[in-house]
């Protein structure tokens, strides 16, 4: 993993991590008070959470939940989801996306932690609107409703 690698993604700092099997995986390091993506589904990926350090604010097809530092969370394809940190404490957490393909998402989408103003460019605007136009070209499917 090359410092190039890492990057914000609509306001959380995510490092690839290298994998050898047919999944993609994830660090990702959210600032307090940070929201997360829309609400939204995946209809190829099945996805997991595991926090770190820390606590994240889960919605889960309109469900709220809290998972704390040491719990996951298993999301099926299909599951309507959001995330949030919205504590005052950084959350790191492990994100894993399986089969293989959603960490073009990142890849595409996020702004280089060596850019300058890099986290305040990655909720800006013209990523979001860049991120709500070509979500679903991800496999990412945003509710609207």
């Amino acid at each position: 993993m090359n410092k190039k690698d890492i990057k914000w993604v609509v306001g959380h700092k995510i490092t690839p991590i290298e994998v050898s099997g047919n999944y993609d995986m994830v660090l990702g390091e959210t600032p307090g008070h940070v929201p997360g993506p829309p609400p939204h589904k995946h209809l190829g990926f099945e996805e997991v959470f595991f926090v770190v350090k820390g606590e994240m604010e889960f919605l889960i097809n309109g469900v709220p939940r809290t998972v704390k530092a040491g719990e996951s969370i298993d999301l099926p394809h299909g599951t309507v989801h959001t995330f949030s940190n919205t504590s005052d404490s950084e959350c790191t957490w492990i994100n894993i996306h399986s089969p293989k393909g959603f960490l073009s998402f990142f890849e595409d989408l996020g702004i280089p932690i060596g850019e300058q103003d890099a986290m305040e460019k990655s909720i800006g605007k013209p990523i979001i609107d860049k991120v709500m136009a070509t979500a679903a070209n991800y496999d990412m499917h945003i509710i609207t409703k």
